[in-house]
């Protein structure tokens, strides 16, 4: 069996598409086609149901899907045992403007000579299949209850992310040197963004939400951090919450306002997802990186939720 289609099969699986399969594997859509169409005449059956929307798996598809996965897996655990030094590290963090990309950022920038492959993908449960399949060796999340990794997949908590009230001038809110959760109940704080379910930093800000009494509003696609900003700017009654990393850079005509949090302190936890069978050495070098760091985990007067 092409163990290259099985790798098409999958990431069209996930993505949904095989164009954005192709661009993933740096390959022609026609590839990417070839590939599965070769796959599906050696299995004799249909992996995708095509429409203009894109690829949707077949039930054949969805009961080939894990043993995909298992042959991915054993090609990774077969490459790794002769040369695992030879490949580039690839690491889930989400979003490329995010605090795991920071800290992924700080690995890179401390050991420059280590060969990394970031991906961003948006599902906690394609993260730990695509770790636990040996897709990618491992993901920054939000783990909201360590007891639902599989078996063999770890996890390990390295940073807390505070998160800041951001208001614009005018906001009720603007002359306050710090704010309690309590004062932000009543008041609009706008995540645009916020999938209802499925992603976990909806967990996260639902119980937040539900801990606190806030108004959290997820209405609406998210553009990007410079149009979150403009909004606020312009609003007598809109405020945000934003993580200390990374950092936001504004014009001086926005005159925004970031203001910390206190009694207590919401923060957003980071834990480093992998498979402890994983013999990849960089990925221990990487763990070590993050456990020395000292970046704050569990710090007095800081609130996560609870099982975290």
């Amino acid at each position: 069996m092409d163990l290259e289609a099985v790798r098409t099969f999958l990431v069209a699986a996930r993505t949904g598409r095989f164009q954005d399969a192709a661009t993933e594997l740096a390959v022609t859509q026609q590839a990417a086609s070839k590939r599965i169409a070769a796959l599906e005449k050696e299995l004799a059956v249909r992996l995708f149901t095509r429409s203009a929307r894109g690829a949707q798996l077949t039930i054949d598809g969805q009961a080939f899907l894990p043993h995909a996965r298992a042959l991915m897996q054993a090609e990774a655990k077969a490459l790794a045992s002769v040369r695992p030094e030879r490949r580039a590290l690839r690491v889930d963090v989400i979003a490329k403007r995010s605090g795991m990309s920071a800290l992924l950022r700080g690995f890179h920038e401390a050991r420059p000579e280590v060969e990394l492959d970031v991906v961003t993908l948006v599902d906690i449960g394609q993260a730990v299949e695509a770790v636990r399949g040996g897709e990618i060796d491992a993901t920054f999340r939000y783990v909201a209850d360590v007891r639902a990794l599989p078996p063999g997949v770890e996890s390990a908590r390295v940073f807390d992310d505070r998160l800041d009230l951001l208001v614009g001038p005018r906001h009720p809110l603007a002359g306050a040197r710090t704010v309690t959760p309590a004062q932000l109940a009543g008041h609009r704080i706008w995540i645009p963004g916020i999938v209802p379910d499925g992603v976990e930093w909806s967990v996260y800000y639902k119980k937040l939400a539900a801990e606190f009494g806030l108004s959290i509003d997820g209405i609406g696609p998210f553009f990007g951090s410079d149009h979150l900003m403009d909004v606020i700017a312009d609003s007598v009654d809109v405020a945000s919450l934003v993580a200390e990393k990374p950092r936001l850079a504004w014009p001086d005509g926005h005159d925004l306002r970031r203001i910390p949090v206190v009694d207590p302190t919401p923060v957003y936890p980071h834990s480093l997802v992998w498979r402890s069978d994983n013999p990849h050495p960089v990925l221990a070098s990487l763990r070590g990186h993050l456990a020395a760091a000292g970046w704050p985990v569990g710090a007095a007067g800081s609130w996560t939720p609870a099982g975290v």
